[in-house]
């Protein structure tokens, strides 16, 4: 279940690093800044295949947040919301 969390984890990372790049690619006009889009753009199944999986994997990771299991790679966020994090 670890390595499932893991691969969630870093689908959630990538989507929202994608977005945040298209939004920001779009605020100073700069073009086309979707990075799935320019590496699978010639591909459109596989696309909507990713933006699929980054979708279920931000399902998966707030809902697995809401029962009582708490991943190692979660502390650090706990440890945020607490105001015990060192940074």
């Amino acid at each position: 279940m670890k390595s499932l969390h893991t691969v969630t984890f870093i689908l959630v990372v990538v989507g929202a690093l994608n977005w945040g790049l298209v939004g920001l690619s779009g605020l100073i006009g700069a073009g086309n800044w979707n990075v799935v889009n320019l590496l699978l753009g010639s591909w459109p199944v596989v696309e909507n295949l990713v933006y699929l999986l980054v979708g279920l994997s931000a399902v998966g990771i707030n809902t697995s947040s809401f029962g009582n299991k708490t991943h190692k790679s979660d502390l650090w966020v706990l440890s945020l919301r607490e105001g015990t994090c060192q940074i």
